[in-house]
């Protein structure tokens, strides 16, 4: 008999061909069964046929077509849930023909043999036939029953599985996609029970951003039903597919677990006191965990979403489920999400009210609505925030409403996370476990702006300083820039122009200049404001200076350099008088990372750093990174590292501290320097001057000054074999590489990481490196380049 014809089928006989037959969560467990080597619970799936077959034997089909028919508006709430209703109470009340029941309970008796259990529990799970495809899902929209016993209740729950194709969320989704609802069939997965003791979800692609470097994996204590619902914010581990290593990991406080009752059916129950801070993975099942997910992307091809279970009798992981991530197969072959934001500002603060989890990225503004009672959805309008405890699939309609979504609790792979992505909908998820919950916290009826990319609500619509197109300004051709190897950053010191540059071809900023904060913003010197009583004006008009940048370059890195006014230019400052000493030679004088830890100033350098944490932590700006400039020793660079971490700043797999190298001692004790660095960033113009004794302002002696000097360059190819060697980058901030072509090529023949520029010459920078770059390599594939007629290493 062929499969299209039969009323079950076992999984060894599915294929992921069969989606019309069987749906595609029962067809993907029968490929994995079948043609991997990944452990899935054993079981069978009824087919379309079988549904097909009940509906046509029982008289159904012409009832539900005029039930049907009165869905004039699935935008009306109420309508959908009565049509909804109606046809669910159709189908139950209809007798499933007995030859469809022996062959189910016929098949579950069978099962137990094969798997050597009399009687034994099972999960019965709803597959539709459209279901689980790349560019649709249904995934979440019809019933799964956990803990099911007995050839009777199975055959009851499957019956209710085909009611449940037509739940609200279910019948709204079909008809805003063009779905058939008649043509739709559904399919019951029975599959042997996994008793969960930690159970979850995981992504090959990260599912918030889009990037498919790693595989994102949720977890939970108990039955997974509590992570795909939103109720509990699970854990989150993120593991690099190109070493296998764990990159990250975020634990979670966890109160409640659903567990399975014995004699059938769940409940929840409280998470033990000694668990709910711990780990609910150890790293061996994470990795473990990590492996089945990298097999079954690469057999399926593509991104991949999965849910898995530990069972408490015997600790083993098993794959519950796998089907193709919808979202960002879709975005990324469309070339990437569109992200919303606000045209509508009224402030320029930028107060944070909670924090949360970025689920679906986008910036927007609006009136918030907060729902407790999901009664109370039909009160949500059109362009509102939506922001609640926890969406259900029922909220869809309201959902699709809202111009962004803020809930109290759920992780990336909760109904919110999911269904926000695939709106294009801004979703803040999580917030009870990054502090305060957003029910609690945030106002019915307040304006906000929701920054999604970051999990940052912000108090007052804000207006960002941003220079519209004016109305028939010539639009510019789009141009070409090649990629390069070497990466080109931008230095970069007024704020206000961060987002008017942010367009052109860098990687990022690899020279922020504090300074320009201080004299354009703050106008004071750190001290007299400290004497003041006003120290908090340093850390909020620095962090928002930063912020400007780092959101408008985000998700590229920004490169901030701590303060390095010489005390002349601190005098300057309002009250600086008072603090500075008068120096001979300010410029080999008390600047850069001697004042850091210097009883006179290290509580204005702390402020610094608070500054730097708020914009990481507070405005969840993570792309910002640090760079300590002129310090003279290694004894100097042990002791601001020092002081960073004992203010938050510490270094880290997101957080990298780079030294300028601009003094002699940083090349020749680059070495040790190591330790303390993640990399160097060469400061051309001092480090000419202080190897060569040159004034480059003495016109006296200016002629001397050249960054192309032997001297000069020997020692910039010295720190990049010597950082090289411990895996640290470098990069290079003057203007020589723009300048001289021929030094840009000494610097990239020396292997240097980046390049970084003024906005200006970004551009030339860019085609310039693509040139030399192509022709090293046309040089190393002919064998026929320019020989060195200078020694260049330092013996």
């Amino acid at each position: 008999m062929k499969k299209e014809e039969q009323f079950l089928l076992w999984f060894e006989q599915l294929e992921r061909k069969d989606v019309d037959i069987v749906g595609g969560k029962s067809s993907s467990l029968g490929e994995m069964t079948a043609k991997t080597d990944v452990p899935v619970p054993y079981g069978f799936a009824t087919t379309a046929y079988a549904y097909r077959y009940f509906i046509k034997e029982s008289g159904l089909e012409e009832k539900m077509r005029s039930i049907l028919s009165e869905l004039t508006d699935v935008e009306n709430s109420a309508l959908l849930r009565d049509v909804s209703a109606r046809l669910r109470d159709a189908i139950m009340a209809e007798k499933m023909p007995q030859d469809l029941q022996d062959a189910i309970g016929a098949a579950y008796v069978e099962l137990g043999k094969r798997v050597g259990e009399e009687n034994p529990y099972v999960a019965v799970r709803s597959s539709a036939t459209a279901e689980d495809l790349p560019d649709a899902s249904f995934a979440g929209q019809q019933d799964t029953y956990l803990n099911v016993q007995g050839a009777e209740t199975i055959i009851a729950k499957v019956k209710e599985c085909y009611a449940s194709c037509f739940t609200d969320r279910a019948v709204y989704y079909r008809e805003k996609q063009g779905f058939d609802h008649i043509e739709v069939a559904l399919s019951a997965v029975v599959q042997m029970m996994v008793f969960s003791k930690t159970s979850g979800v995981m992504f090959t692609v990260n599912v918030a951003t889009g990037d498919d470097n790693n595989i994102l994996i949720e977890a939970a204590f108990g039955l997974g039903e509590y992570v795909v619902q939103g109720t509990v914010t699970p854990d989150n581990y993120t593991i690099s597919k190109h070493d296998h290593k764990i990159i990250d990991r975020c634990v979670n406080e966890q109160d409640i677990m659903l567990v399975r009752k014995k004699g059938g059916d769940c409940e929840e129950v409280q998470v033990p006191e000694e668990l709910r801070k711990v780990q609910t993975l150890t790293d061996e099942q994470i990795l473990e965990l990590a492996d089945y997910a990298k097999k079954i992307e690469k057999h399926y091809g593509c991104y991949m979403d999965m849910e898995w279970g530990v069972d408490e009798r015997t600790n083993k992981i098993w794959i519950l489920q796998a089907r193709p991530e919808t979202v960002w197969s879709r975005r990324n072959k469309e070339g990437g999400a569109k992200v919303q934001e606000s045209k509508s500002m009224t402030t320029t603060d930028h107060k944070v009210i909670v924090k949360g989890l970025p689920a679906s990225p986008g910036k927007v503004s609006g009136r918030v609505h907060v729902i407790l009672d999901p009664s109370r959805i039909d009160e949500f309008k059109e362009g509102e925030i939506l922001v609640t405890e926890m969406t259900a699939p029922d909220w869809v309609p309201a959902m699709k409403k809202a111009k962004a979504i803020v809930t109290d609790s759920g992780g990336m792979t909760c109904h919110a996370s999911i269904v926000s992505r695939e709106l294009g909908i801004p979703c803040i998820v999580g917030t009870k476990s990054r502090g305060e919950a957003a029910t609690v916290t945030i106002p019915d009826g307040i304006d906000v702006t929701i920054d999604a990319t970051h999990g940052v609500v912000y108090e007052g619509i804000i207006e960002e300083a941003k220079k519209e197109n004016q109305a028939g300004a010539a639009v510019a051709v789009a141009e070409y820039f090649p990629p390069t190897g070497t990466k080109v950053y931008m230095n970069l010191g007024d704020p206000e122009l961060a987002e008017k540059y942010s367009s052109l071809p860098c990687d990022g900023i690899g020279l922020m200049r504090e300074e320009f904060i201080w004299t354009t913003y703050i106008h004071e010197h750190p001290l007299y404001l400290i004497k003041t009583g006003h120290p908090e004006k340093v850390v909020d008009q620095l962090a928002e200076g930063m912020r400007q940048v780092c959101q408008a370059m985000a998700p590229r890195p920004v490169t901030l350099r701590f303060s390095d006014f010489k005390s002349s230019e601190y005098r300057d400052l309002k009250g600086g008088d008072e603090f500075e000493p008068y120096e001979p030679s300010a410029l080999l004088g008390w600047r850069g990372a001697s004042r850091y830890y210097d009883p006179k100033y290290i509580e204005a350098f702390k402020l610094e750093c608070q500054a730097v944490v708020k914009v990481r932590e507070e405005f969840g700006l993570k792309n910002l990174n640090v760079m300590i400039p002129f310090c003279r020793n290694v004894e100097e660079c042990e002791k601001v590292v020092k002081i960073m971490a004992e203010c938050g700043l510490e270094r880290g797999k997101d957080f990298k501290v780079w030294l300028m190298a601009e003094i002699p001692s940083n090349i020749i004790l680059a070495d040790q320097f190591n330790k303390y660095v993640d990399g160097y960033s060469i400061g051309s113009n001092d480090l000419t001057m202080l190897v060569l004794g040159c004034d480059r302002d003495n016109d006296t002696v200016s002629h001397i000054y050249d960054e192309r000097n032997l001297a000069v360059r020997r020692a910039v190819r010295h720190l990049i074999e010597v950082a090289h060697s411990e895996g640290k980058t470098v990069s290079i901030c003057g203007q020589a590489p723009s300048v001289y072509p021929e030094f840009c090529e000494f610097l990239i023949k020396s292997g240097i990481d980046s390049i970084s520029v003024n906005p200006d010459t970004v551009k030339f920078t860019k085609r310039l490196v693509a040139q030399v770059e192509q022709r090293v390599m046309l040089d190393a594939l002919t064998g026929r380049g320019r020989k060195e007629v200078e020694e260049l290493d330092w013996k």
